[in-house]
């Protein structure tokens, strides 16, 4: 994450996020798409629901978030080895799978080539990235302060392509997150397809 406001809001807002439980089908998935024991990250891991899932699912999971509180909490109360980061900061990788939930989406617009490239590059052969964003056109702020970008499906599909990914999944829903209003939602799972 790179917006100071949007990270002040996940600090203050850290506990009534980890009430949050998050998707359970997409996760799903996800995980029967990776071999058993994979190596993932979760670049965005809030307070760890969906690592705390993997990890127990026997996953190597590698949970990666930007607010100290979110860590805090994968780590304390969730026995998650959680760590401090930020997008730009390098990615240890290989890894098999990446879960990116609702994440980049506070990235501005012109950056998302770049993430989606260091994703690639830190997945192994074959590797295969979970990616939730919201739909729509333009950037903003919600009534919380956090900052959004909004990307329709072509525009979406398009910086996959770019970046060296095949969707093998879309699912387009309504959501609800932490500040309460229903949205549009894309969810994609991709494979790497070259190197």
């Amino acid at each position: 994450m790179s917006d100071d406001e949007t990270l002040r809001v996940y600090q203050a807002r850290a506990e009534d996020y980890a009430r949050l439980n998050g998707d359970s089908q997409a996760l799903a998935r996800f995980m029967a798409s990776l071999p058993p024991g994979a190596r993932v990250l979760d670049w965005g891991c809030g307070p760890g629901n969906q690592a705390k899932i993997l990890l127990q699912r026997g996953f190597d999971v590698d949970p990666v978030d930007a607010s100290a509180a979110m860590i805090a909490i994968a780590r304390d109360r969730k026995g998650l080895p959680a760590r401090l980061a930020r997008f730009d900061d390098p990615l240890p990788g290989p890894y098999h799978g990446a879960w990116v939930s609702f994440s980049l989406l506070h990235a501005p617009r012109a950056d998302l080539p770049r993430h989606l490239r260091a994703l690639h590059d830190a997945l192994a052969p074959k590797g295969v990235l979970f990616l939730g964003l919201k739909l729509g056109t333009g950037e903003g702020r919600d009534a919380l302060g956090r900052f959004y970008t909004y990307y329709t499906r072509a525009a979406l599909l398009a910086h996959l392509a770019d970046a060296g990914f095949a969707p093998f999944d879309i699912e387009e829903r309504t959501d609800a997150g932490l500040a309460g209003r229903r949205e549009p939602a894309l969810l994609i799972l991709a494979r790497k397809i070259h190197a």
